[in-house]
């Protein structure tokens, strides 16, 4: 069985401490947050609890909480990483919120030596794990019910920063990638001023500027050219390349595999249609020998396209 992996051990340092715990200020939400469920001995198998007798535990405090930290460390590797893909992503995070991680972070806060446990079971559970990172995230939980996800997110954000910087390091390791990419010099602003430009591009200003001054027409008819120009605009690919009229043969084709049915396509002569160059097919498809469609098109799988239409629509599926 392989060992699992060694915690994360980021350096805060006093330019970046590690950042205190945000007090909650409601009194009956911190007992209840600090309180596990072995403290009163009350069944687990329960479906519901009664409106006049509500669990006292934390553990609702808990699912809360998972999900907070889950929301705020997805969008934080957002922001800090907008290009990772999702897989990556997906490793990163399991390693920033997982339970030897997350119970690290507790007892640094002194969390779980605030637990009201079992008498019996104390010493057992204040050891375990799986208890110390359950009691950080009902305290997540918990604070995010008194004071809100304005609070919650900026201490989390600071918190957990320098782990998922560490992480990123680790997983790209994993990848078989240097540890931190080649640095990318960052695009120019459109307040940049002319001054912060470089030497050359100043004196390629100063140039330009005196040409300005002795023509004074030319230098009205020149219009300014915006700092912004030196970024080429975002584009984004289209989503294929393959034209979204193909799907009807795709689908098509699916529904006889799934019957098992037979299929023949018959081209037929494009009757005098198109060119040399641009000839224009024509096509019936079959079904266990009973035409079920017909289509035209400049390419085979272009008319075999539209044939496919006509057949899911004889088999009553309308796309």
């Amino acid at each position: 069985m392989p060992s699992p992996p060694f915690p994360l051990r980021p350096n805060f340092t006093a330019e970046h401490p590690f950042p205190p715990l945000p007090p909650i200020n409601d009194e009956q939400i911190k007992i209840q947050m600090f309180t596990h469920r072995s403290f009163y001995a009350r069944p687990n198998h329960v479906f519901e609890d009664h409106p006049d007798d509500p669990s006292p535990d934390n553990e609702k405090f808990e699912h809360l909480g998972d999900t907070v930290l889950g929301l705020v460390i997805t969008g934080l590797l957002i922001e800090m990483y907008p290009n990772l893909r999702v897989g990556p992503s997906t490793k990163i995070r399991a390693l920033v919120v997982g339970n030897a991680m997350l119970a690290d972070i507790s007892r640094r806060y002194e969390l779980p030596a605030q637990l009201r446990l079992h008498p019996a079971q104390a010493i057992t559970l204040r050891a375990s794990i799986n208890i110390q990172a359950d009691v950080f995230e009902s305290y997540i939980g918990g604070l995010y019910l008194d004071q809100g996800l304005a609070v919650v997110e900026p201490w989390l954000k600071a918190l957990f920063k320098p782990y998922t910087t560490e992480a990123y390091i680790r997983v790209r390791t994993q990848h078989g990638l240097p540890p931190l990419p080649a640095p990318i010099s960052p695009p120019l602003a459109a307040s940049t001023s002319v001054s912060s430009i470089s030497s050359g591009s100043s004196s390629c200003s100063d140039t330009t500027s005196s040409a300005s001054a002795s023509d004074p027409i030319k230098s009205q008819s020149t219009p300014a050219v915006s700092t912004s120009s030196h970024r080429p605009p975002r584009r984004h690919p289209h989503a294929s390349g393959t034209p979204t009229t193909i799907g009807h043969l795709a689908l098509f084709n699916q529904q006889l595999q799934r019957a098992r049915r037979e299929v023949e396509w018959v081209y037929a002569d494009g009757l005098g249609e198109g060119t040399d160059t641009t000839p224009i097919w024509v096509v019936h498809v079959e079904v266990d020998g009973e035409v079920f469609g017909q289509g035209r098109g400049g390419t085979k799988k272009a008319a075999r396209n539209e044939a496919a239409k006509e057949g899911l629509v004889r088999m009553g599926i309308n796309v």
